[in-house]
């Protein structure tokens, strides 16, 4: 396992946690670099923030969404028994990119799962994060709160539609990542990033995992591709072979 004792209580405490080490090799980091970047010159009209579960159509990613390299960190934090649930390609271009609204992630999901204490995701930093470029910036602690109110926001200029309403940012910790690490947080923490006014660009890979023994409902997502990771199931979902 990747991280200590003491990391992991911090994330339990906290919600988040900053892994400031590489967590792919680097030939295989390059790989992956250059999957995104094949992704991104193939996105046609989307924007360079929409390129979602693009795992679900190139199998190459697996080979990274399913190392140890990745799930050393996850398990500690979730358990031994692992799903994939989902993937992202984020990216902001440089002076352009949108804003990420105030928002728990879970709020988003509540047709995917019945409970979410047990959903990690890591952000893998492809580009030099800071909060110059947009950078992920977490409210500790909140994954404790519950589903919070929100508010509609103009699509154009943010990701998503809505975003939370009065939150107290007054002790927001920004993810300032170099190429290759990571941070890694809870599916109920609430996040956001301001729009990219840089000229670098900031990308990152979210890989997203929940523990085996919660139930994903197939009913509400017929078409969805969850992969067992690591362990067994102990809910009675249904995998993609590996």
């Amino acid at each position: 396992m990747r991280l200590d004792q003491e990391e992991v209580k911090f994330y339990a405490a906290n919600g988040y946690l900053l892994y400031k080490k590489p967590v792919f090799p680097e030939q295989d980091f390059i790989e992956l670099r250059n999957i995104f970047e094949e992704h991104l010159a193939d996105k046609g009209s989307k924007l360079s923030d929409e390129l979602d579960t693009p795992h679900f159509r190139d199998p190459r990613l697996l080979k990274f969404l399913l190392s140890d390299d990745v799930l050393n960190l996850v398990e500690p934090i979730i358990g031994p028994d692992i799903a994939l649930f989902s993937s992202h390609f984020i990216c902001k271009d440089p002076y352009q990119g949108r804003a990420t609204p105030w928002h728990e992630d879970s709020a988003y999901w509540k047709d995917k799962f019945g409970s979410y204490d047990k959903i990690v995701t890591v952000w893998l930093a492809l580009d030099k994060t800071t909060k110059e470029n947009g950078c992920m910036c977490v409210v500790p602690g909140t994954h404790h709160n519950g589903f919070s109110e929100y508010e509609e926001v103009d699509r154009a200029s943010n990701t998503f539609h809505a975003q939370i309403k009065d939150v107290d940012t007054s002790n927001a910790v920004a993810f300032e990542l170099e190429p290759g690490e990571c941070s890694l947080h809870d599916a109920r923490i609430i996040h956001g990033a301001a729009a990219n006014t840089s000229p670098l660009r900031r990308c990152g890979y979210t890989m997203r995992y929940f523990s085996a023994s919660m139930k994903f409902l197939r009913e509400n997502n017929p078409d969805w591709k969850i992969w067992l990771a690591r362990g067994q199931d102990h809910a009675g979902n249904v995998y993609e072979n590996r």
